[in-house]
Formats: C-alpha cells, structure tokens, sequence
C-alpha cells in the first residue's frame, strides 16, 4: 500500500483560527458560540475524508502585553478560550469518521481527570478521540488555578513524564476482554483483569482502579509539539503524531531524520510517530485568483497581533522593550517556549534578537508564521508533495486563514488532485482514528507485560 498523507485541520475554540486576523477576514463566519459553527467545520472535513479536526488551546488569554488585557481584547486576538473537549463532542456527534483531538495540559491537571475525561470521550466517540499534551507557558495561566508563578520548562516536562506514567497505567487498567456482560451468569466482569494502579512518585500519588474501560481503540491517540530538546525527547517518548513548524524544506527535511532518530533511540518505531508541519493552503482555480485571495488574508493581519502572541508565548510583555533593543541573555533564558526563542536565534543569526527580530522572524500573527502554500490545485499539490516524498512529513497541519471558507476550498479543490496523485485517501479505512492515521491498536496485555519485565 502506498504511503499515504496525514491531513489534520487546525482548530481554535475562539473567533478565530490560530491566525488572530482571520476574523477580520471578510468571508469569515462570526457564529464561533454556537454548534453549528463548529459542526459545519466537522461535516466539511468529514467530507473531505481528513483524518483528524484539532483544538489549540490555552489557559488564559493573552493579558501579558502592556500588563492588561485591554488591547488583545479590543483587537480580538485569541481572547475567547471555550472549553474545547465540549465543542469536540458536538462535532463527534454531527461526523461518524472524522477523528477530533483536544489540548489539555499536564501542569494545571491531575492525571486521574485527565486519563478520565478522555478515555470517555473515546468510548462516545466510537474510538476517535486524540489527546494533545501540553505543559502550558505561562503565568496568566498559573494565576488562574492559583499559583503565585508557571513551573520552569525542563521541571515542567519531568512532570509531564510522570503525569504521563500515571494517565497509561490508568488506560491499561481494564484488559480489552475484562467485560463479560453476562446476564445469564450474573457475571458483570472478570475481576482479575481490572488492575489498581497505586502510584506514588515524586509529583503524583493516584491509586485507581480506573473507572472507564478500552475503548475500540485501545486508548486515545497522543500528540505533542515540543520542539526544544526537552521537547522533542517528550515527544520520542510519549507522541504518536508530533506537531512542527519549518520555514523551508531544507529544514524539514534535516529535522524530520533527526527527529525520527531520536524516536528510534527512545526504543520505538519511527514509522508510527508520524510528524506533521502546519501550514496554510491557500487554493484557488488560477494563480492570479489564489495570489487576490493571499492579499485579502494577509490585509487581515494588524502590528498588535504579533506582539500580544509573542508576549503570550514567551511569558514577557514585549511591551516594555524597544523595538530595536536586544534581549539580555538573563531575559532570554527566562522565557518560556524555549523551542520558540531557539527558532528565532537560529534565523535570525543573532545570539541576542531585538523585539523586532521577534516579530519579524516568527512571523507570529500572520501567515509568515507557518509555511504557505499558494496558487492553484496542482501547484499547492506539487509543493506539498515534495515534502511528502522528500521526506520532509508524514503529513500536514492545515491552519485555517477564514473560516470555514479555507477547510471548504481545501476539500472542493486540493484533496481531489492529492487523491488522483494517490497521496491521500479516497475514504476512511476504517472506523477508529487508529486506524484511519495507520497506527496500530495498543492492548492492554502488551502494557502489563512490558511494565513486568
């Protein structure tokens, strides 16, 4: 069978996609607190057979900037955060295939919770739930469940390492074959293959027996987008699909080989950690259409976008720097995305940027930020499968520049021509997201086998 492509579409639980502009967007729908807004993303991409709709997220909005909240809530940028796991339920009950993954953070939940919240959602949806780790950035969001600071990067990982240990022993607790359901008998399940847990270690003490069982899928898919080295040796871990941001394809391609050798040192096989740089498709039927449809977006972006994510990410109110003032070497090891800050050192070419190398660099809060695929079907299609085959990816995060006028353009006009390539699927394989992204389905023996030795 051919190598096919992993689409995933990139979602927000706000007014706008990952790009704060594209509200402004004058196709852009406004009806983002209803369900039906998100329903209507769901049916599209279901349609379009992508594999997976996935929820960003964060705990706060971003307030860090000048020290208040007025000017990223006038502007409108990331401020509202509804609770994604609700919205993606409400999808999950409009679609029958589509796969529906959401952020949910290492450091400001118990694991009990967390192991809990989406093994259940896994059950209702029939085996399609995917779960983003996170460990969060920065001190709105610890202010907000009542922490004085945010815990510090490499302290935040451990954590998340043994968060993790906790959440899996709770997921194998119950064998696949632990149900009997046996009315005749009486016999509800078999005892000896429910497992408590007891954990006790150094950030978590959690007993168990878990109280939700296997889903079709064994248990949710894993994602992560650490990008630092701490990051990514999380992610060689931990993750099944891994997130990423590449400028160029030269990049990809040296990240993508050393990335699948740190997953082969961690003891598992490259070929089921699947990574995926987002992008933006910008697709139309001519050039000179797609190029008119690139100046409406870009025309969407304002300067306050970019300094309110930047102070958001990197936990520093960029507000009170000079545009063109270099950041000391104390200031720049205090921030918090460290896969973020190191990005901008390297293209940059300069051991202390200014706030303008920032801005400039990442291209946060616009389309610079993530690679951009433009023009007609085949062109986009020729483009991306460069990539594909390079190897640069195992598949494509599909941020959204207007919505849901991005995700329709990307159905009606590129998947035809990556499906008559025979890059991407013609219909779902099966129906748990496992199956559709090509992984195989974990089972609980396996786990207590190797926990054994």
């Amino acid at each position: 069978m051919n190598r096919m492509m992993t689409l995933v579409a990139f979602l927000q639980a706000q007014n706008c996609s990952n790009l704060p502009g594209s509200w402004r967007h004058p196709a852009t729908m406004l009806d983002f607190t209803t369900p039906e807004y998100y329903q209507r993303i769901a049916r599209t991409l279901e349609d379009g057979k992508i594999q997976l709709a996935f929820f960003d997220d964060r705990l706060a909005l971003p307030d860090l900037y000048t020290g208040h909240h007025e000017a990223a809530v006038g502007a409108g940028v990331r401020v509202v955060k509804m609770d994604p796991s609700t919205i993606m339920m409400a999808m999950g009950l409009a679609t029958q295939k589509l796969g529906l993954g959401t952020t949910y953070s290492t450091t400001y939940y118990e694991p009990f919770h967390v192991a809990r919240v989406f093994a259940t959602m896994d059950l209702m949806l029939k085996g399609r739930a995917a779960w983003n780790i996170v460990t969060s950035l920065n001190s709105a969001e610890a202010l907000n469940f009542g922490h004085a600071e945010h815990m510090e990067h490499d302290a935040r990982y451990d954590r998340a390492d043994e968060f993790m240990d906790v959440v899996m022993g709770h997921w194998n607790t119950w064998d696949d074959d632990a149900l009997i359901l046996d009315k005749g008998t009486d016999q509800f399940a078999d005892a000896s293959k429910v497992h408590r847990l007891d954990h006790a270690g150094r950030y978590f003490k959690s007993r168990g027996p878990f109280t939700v069982p296997r889903s079709p899928q064994g248990h949710p898919v894993l994602i992560q987008a650490g990008q630092s080295g701490r990051g990514q040796a999380f992610a060689a871990r931990w993750a099944e699909l891994v997130f990423v941001i590449y400028h160029n394809l030269e990049a990809g391609k040296q990240h993508y080989a050393a990335f699948k050798q740190v997953v082969a040192a961690a003891g598992r096989d490259p070929a089921q950690v699947q990574v995926a740089p987002a992008c933006y498709v910008i697709v139309a039927e001519s050039e000179e259409a797609a190029q008119a449809k690139r100046a409406v977006i870009e025309a969407s972006a304002r300067p306050i976008d970019a300094l309110v994510l930047i102070s958001e990410v990197l936990n520093y109110d960029f507000g009170s720097k000079g545009y063109d003032e270099p950041f000391s070497d104390e200031e720049l090891a205090g921030f918090s995305w460290h896969g973020f800050r190191e990005r901008v050192v390297k293209h940059s070419g300069k051991k202390n940027p200014t706030v303008r190398d920032f801005v400039e660099v990442s291209g946060r809060g616009t389309i610079a930020e993530h690679k951009v695929f433009c023009g007609t079907p085949r062109s986009v299609a020729d483009q991306m499968e460069e990539w594909f085959t390079a190897p640069a990816c195992d598949g494509f995060v599909l941020a959204a520049t207007h919505m849901p006028g991005a995700y329709e353009d990307v159905v009606r006009l590129l998947v035809p021509e990556l499906q008559r390539r025979g890059l991407f699927q013609k219909d779902y394989i099966g129906s748990t997201l496992r199956e559709n992204l090509g992984l195989p389905i974990p089972r609980a023996a396996d786990y207590h086998r190797r926990a054994a030795e």
